[in-house]
């Protein structure tokens, strides 16, 4: 006899969902309704097609026939005589008497990729995750910094904390960053609860309706929509296996004459590359010669080898038209949110004020747990054994990974992240591993044109499981 019901691990996505007193057809309505408000199956993208559903669901084609029309009828999916079934753009109604949220205009759209990293993913079904394994992170140094803290007097546990932020930690940060050759007074330093926070801050003070953005392409893709919100243009500059391409960054800053330049300049996110020091020096004197600012975001800093032939452009300038951004979150724990910035003293004062005003203080237990976990002798050795795990797995990985037939681009020798080019629309194998339990990180996320791309962001920490490389491997396959 025929099922009529799809087994309840299709419909997992909702657990209290009463399955068993919905029809067939309600429950395919409910799967791909599920799947299109989560950004899996993205508008203009084409649906399964109903004998590959039917065949997928062990369901028959007329009930994939009925909940398509269904679709059709709500509004969520287009038919195309002919082609098959596209999905909608459907208009965001906010709620009556809600305020309207502040949206990005322009086809930005990076949600469902944050949703599914703060998804319980095992790690090695995760190739497309920005942090590094929690497995790979010393749970005992944490343990120990906290344990330190609390032997402390509990009273500034009742206090509002410094607008700047943790002042021995600020004092810590200050050598480290001489360490780099970067001169910066405590009173020049600034934490803040992550980068993302960071960003948010400097782009509300320096860019306004109608400015230009230049940011890498590909890059970061969480500042795009922030960018996007403050009515300002985002604008890509292309990357070369040896970093920015400094002849259409020259062409595009005479054409564009941009407010901001955000740029990750050791170990970029997804591309692997860093700043040379000629390149380095060519973009400072872009800078200086068509008068924009800086952000240098160096959130991997710890995860690049300090003999590795790099510059970093605070360390050229002085912190005078570059803002540097720095981080634990890669090495430490994410949810810490222990991030800084180090700027010129005129700037940190206005930086201060905005902060107050936007979130008051951050949170000083955590900079604290920080600041322990810094002082007290093991974070050194630590990052030593992550950079040298990360070492001992790349080599490894880019053989698995171009086994199946991907190609890599350029040779990174550390960090944490491979760019490769699959030859096929990631978005769409994106969509097929969320599907399977797989988070891959598809490239027309890291654009800031948010087009089809085939090339994909693999984190080398999370790219050697079998049933992963044997599910991208066959999604390659069906794609060709």
């Amino acid at each position: 006899m025929t099922t009529n019901r799809i087994s309840p691990l299709a419909l997992a996505d909702n657990a209290a969902l009463d399955t068993a007193r919905m029809t067939l057809v309600d429950q395919l309505v409910h799967w791909a309704i599920l799947r299109i408000e989560e950004r899996v199956f993205l508008p203009g993208m084409r649906m399964p097609s109903i004998r590959s559903l039917a065949e997928d669901k062990r369901v028959s084609r007329f009930s994939v026939v009925e909940a398509y029309e269904r679709l059709v009828a709500q509004g969520y999916l287009e038919a195309r005589r002919g082609s098959g079934f596209y999905v909608r753009e459907r208009p965001v109604m906010p709620p009556q008497n809600a305020a309207v949220p502040m949206m990005a205009k322009g086809p930005i759209d990076v949600a469902w990729l944050v949703r599914s990293m703060l998804h319980s993913v095992a790690p090695e079904r995760g190739p497309g995750m920005g942090y590094l394994p929690p497995g790979w992170l010393d749970a005992d140094m944490m343990t120990s910094a906290m344990r330190s803290m609390s032997r402390q007097s509990s009273a500034h546990l009742l206090q509002t904390g410094n607008p700047h932020g943790f002042l021995p930690l600020r004092v810590q940060l200050q050598t480290q960053l001489a360490e780099l050759e970067i001169g910066a007074r405590p009173e020049q330093i600034v934490l803040t609860s992550g980068i993302t926070q960071a960003v948010d801050f400097l782009l509300r003070l320096y860019v306004r309706a109608g400015d230009t953005v230049l940011v890498g392409d590909p890059a970061w893709f969480v500042m795009f929509g922030r960018i996007a919100s403050q009515d300002a243009h985002t604008v890509g500059v292309p990357y070369t296996p040896d970093g920015m391409d400094m002849q259409a960054l020259e062409r595009l800053v005479q054409q564009h004459r941009p407010k901001l330049l955000i740029i990750n300049s050791i170990l970029q996110n997804p591309t692997g590359t860093s700043l040379t020091p000629a390149r380095a020096f060519q973009i400072l004197r872009l800078a200086e010669q068509y008068d924009f600012m800086v952000l240098e975001d160096d959130i991997y800093c710890d995860l690049c080898p300090p003999h590795q032939q790099v510059a970093r452009l605070a360390s050229l300038d002085q912190l005078k038209r570059v803002i540097y951004l720095g981080s634990f979150s890669k090495t430490l724990a994410a949810n810490l949110r222990v991030a800084f910035v180090a700027c010129s003293p005129e700037l940190a004062k206005t930086f201060i004020d905005h902060k107050m005003l936007s979130g008051s203080t951050t949170p000083e237990i955590n900079e604290r747990i920080v600041y322990k976990a810094l002082t007290e002798g093991h974070y050194r050795r630590h990052v030593e054994r992550l950079r040298s795990r990360l070492d001992d797995v790349r080599d490894n990985t880019r053989r698995h990974l171009e086994r199946i037939g991907l190609r890599m681009f350029g040779d990174p020798t550390s960090g944490m992240f491979l760019w490769v080019d699959t030859g096929v629309d990631t978005s769409a194998v994106a969509a097929a591993g969320h599907e399977a339990g797989f988070l891959f990180a598809p490239g027309a996320l890291f654009s800031p044109r948010q087009t089809p791309s085939t090339w994909m962001r693999m984190n080398i920490a999370c790219s050697s499981d079998p049933a992963m490389l044997t599910f991208l491997s066959r999604q390659l396959e069906l794609a060709a």
